[in-house]
């Protein structure tokens, strides 16, 4: 991996010189645009739509549109001179209980690495967060642009999230919020224990991607001019029931088995062979 961030974390006087690397990365299928006729890719050009010139990228400015309608051009001196920090450092605003952040604020996810020299005050700082259950709101500029930050423990490393400013989380304007709606203490009883019947521990790695196999099935068939795979048929549910029927069919489908009973061991006999 590469880092896409290098500097340190300011934790009071201490600091702590980290890389910080992406945590993730995506399998999907990525296809181009191309002429169905002999499979050319298809190119774009930038081009002005005022005087119809194809415009190289390294003579494209940035522009912000106002309200009516005229557009201001940013430069590269123009962001230069804004009045924000552009030190490489993750500084430490403060220390949350871990429960008090909504994942809704979450962003982008980022693995933080020690330098060779900064391995103790890394594993302290880890250590104080898992001991204490919180969580360290930081600040951190990447590519110019500063942002909010998150930082916690997460197995043996610490993790950095960068989050959504507050006024970026949108509020939910539905028009069944402004509704009285009751729900009957059966249902409710009979949709706790569908919950129950369910539950389990998040193990990530017992879910497959099926979009993605199903997608690499057709894409090597179609390559090796074999059949097709046919799209399975939909499942019948029947007729639309209501709320308490749907509940109990559920609940009944997801009732736990119970456990069959152990099967006694076979007993030895003196040759040491065992009898049933």
């Amino acid at each position: 991996m590469r880092p896409v961030w290098r500097g340190a974390i300011s934790f009071g006087l201490v600091t702590i010189a980290v890389r910080m690397f992406g945590s993730s990365e995506e399998h999907d299928f990525r296809f181009h645009q191309v002429h169905p006729e002999d499979g050319g890719r298809i190119r774009y050009k930038r081009v002005c739509e005022i005087c119809g010139n194809e415009v190289e990228y390294r003579d494209i400015a940035k522009g912000y549109e106002l309200e009516d309608g005229r557009v201001v051009i940013l430069t590269d001196e123009d962001f230069a001179k804004l009045p924000v920090s552009t030190d490489k450092s993750i500084e430490v605003l403060e220390f949350v209980p871990a429960g008090e952040v909504d994942p809704i604020y979450f962003q982008k996810t980022y693995y933080l690495e020690p330098d060779k020299t900064a391995g103790r005050p890394y594993v302290l700082l880890r250590q104080a967060l898992e001991d204490t259950d919180r969580l360290a709101v930081v600040r951190i500029t990447i590519r110019q642009r500063e942002s909010l930050a998150i930082l916690r423990a997460r197995q043996d490393i610490l993790v950095l999230h960068t989050i959504y400013w507050p006024d970026e989380i949108r509020k939910p304007d539905f028009g069944f919020l402004e509704q009285d709606i009751e729900v009957r203490s059966q249902e409710l009883k009979m949709a706790t224990s569908l919950i129950d019947n369910m539950a389990g521990s998040f193990k990530p790695e017992q879910f497959t991607d099926e979009y993605r196999d199903a997608m690499a099935d057709l894409v090597a068939a179609k390559a090796e001019g074999a059949e097709l795979p046919e799209r399975p048929e939909e499942e019948d549910h029947g007729d639309v029931i209501d709320l308490m029927t749907a509940l109990e069919r559920s609940v009944e489908q997801t009732r736990a088995k119970e456990p069959e009973p152990a099967k006694k061991p076979a007993s030895k006999s003196k040759s040491g062979k065992r009898t049933a």
